[in-house]
């Protein structure tokens, strides 16, 4: 049986002027411990399905369910990691994390702000920052800014991480650092996350994913299993022929909508 359950769903946005149906009879299963990329051009529904699985918007008709469990709003199974990092600037990235594990906790289990430093700075020293723990938010780079996102969202031990093009804003260069940071994390976690990753980027969604979920408007329009073994190495990806062909299937799905598409080129894979 599958982690997440995506059954009929559709969502309707309505104002005083129009109603926009955003999402159509959606359909999808995600398996434990697998990473899922969405991909399609710029207003096809993958934020807006992705905030469904947040449980920050409510389906219109059919549901989502978790561990066979139907979802009615956000729960500490699931965290968030945004583009734009939304870390509180005022506190440090160690309290900023610590927060976030105090909070993810709140209303089932008390922990003690010892014990929630602690976890704070074990990750932040998975993801490079030891030395960088007590800086506030304007005094990092964009890039360490994202780590000390990603350190929270694994320090509350959620069990779906769901990312919403967490390095559309940085550079090339640390957006290649940062996604081999992500995988290596993902791989060495003994309970696997489970991934579901917004991204505009082909090569980040063929070298990240088990499978690409490529959307159309409203709706899911192919599902592609990635089939490329893993640890997958940047340097070896352009000699790869089931690279090659993802990523030229890819590029005709996108059709008439080539403008949406973002290479990497020679700086990415």
């Amino acid at each position: 049986m599958a982690l997440i359950e995506i059954k009929n769903l559709s969502l309707t946005y309505e104002t005083e002027k129009e109603t926009f149906e955003a999402l159509s009879d959606i359909n999808l299963e995600i398996d434990k411990g697998e990473f899922v990329c969405l991909i399609g051009p710029s207003g096809c529904g993958k934020s807006t399905l992705l905030g469904t699985l947040e449980g920050l918007l409510e389906p219109t008709k059919g549901k989502i369910l978790i561990n066979n469990d139907e979802i009615h709003g956000p729960g500490s199974d699931r965290a968030v990691v945004f583009q734009n990092y939304s870390l509180f600037p005022w506190m440090s990235a160690r309290k900023n994390v610590a927060f976030a594990v105090i909070e993810s906790k709140r209303g089932y289990k008390k922990i003690k702000k010892s014990e929630a430093y602690k976890i704070a700075d074990e990750f932040l020293e998975k993801v490079g920052l030891s030395e960088y723990k007590n800086k506030q938010p304007g005094e990092l780079s964009g890039g360490m800014q994202q780590r000390v996102a990603i350190a929270r969202a694994l320090a509350c031990d959620p069990e779906i991480l769901l990312m919403d093009e967490p390095f559309g804003a940085i550079d090339a260069k640390t957006r290649d650092v940062l996604q081999q940071l992500l995988l290596k994390l993902w791989a060495e976690d003994k309970e696997k996350k489970t991934i579901v990753f917004v991204t505009h980027d082909l090569e980040e969604a063929i070298f990240l994913a088990d499978k690409i979920v490529f959307m159309e408007p409203k709706g899911i329009k192919k599902i592609i299993d990635v089939n490329i073994k893993r640890p997958r190495l940047k340097e070896n990806m352009l000699g790869n022929d089931r690279y090659r062909t993802l990523r030229s299937q890819l590029v005709k799905m996108f059709g008439n909508d080539d403008e949406e598409i973002i290479l990497t080129g020679g700086a990415g894979i």
